[in-house]
Parts: structure tokens; sequence; C-alpha cells
């Protein structure tokens, strides 16, 4: 299974990741291990899809990641 999610982070912006290790990465966020989000935190999980394989998933990303998809992810998603 593989996994897209959106943090809110402490500054309001969104970050949207794939996974294969859902538990782990959440793990790492809240750390402060992650990269872009260690500045921002706290985060907070806002959203959680599972995918059957990980070429779907990185599709769903990838998705959210462009202008129309961060208008669906506004107002279906978080």
């Amino acid at each position: 299974m593989y996994f897209v999610y959106i943090l809110k982070c402490s500054n309001q912006q969104y970050y949207t990741g794939l996974t294969g290790n859902i538990c782990d990465r959440m793990i790492r966020h809240k750390k402060g291990e992650v990269k872009f989000t260690k500045p921002f935190l706290p985060v907070k999980c806002v959203f959680i899809a599972c995918f059957p394989n990980k070429i779907k998933a990185a599709k769903f990303e990838k998705y959210l990641k462009t202008h129309s998809g961060m208008a669906f992810r506004n107002k279906r998603l978080v």
C-alpha cells in the first residue's frame, strides 16, 4: 500500500507527500527530520488516502500539487 497525505504546518501552509510507511513518515515529520516541514512544526495530519500501487499514488500526489489540485484540496479534502 502507498499513501498520499496532507499536513497543515504551523505557518498555515499545506505539505503534500507520498510514502509506503505512513506511521514512520508521520513520526519523522513530528520529530523534525523532514527538511521542508522542520521549520514549521508542529504539523497536523489533515488527510490520508490509500492506494494499491505507487503509480496511482504518485499520480494523485502530482495532481494535488497542481493549481486545480490545490483548489480541489481546499474545497474537498481539508
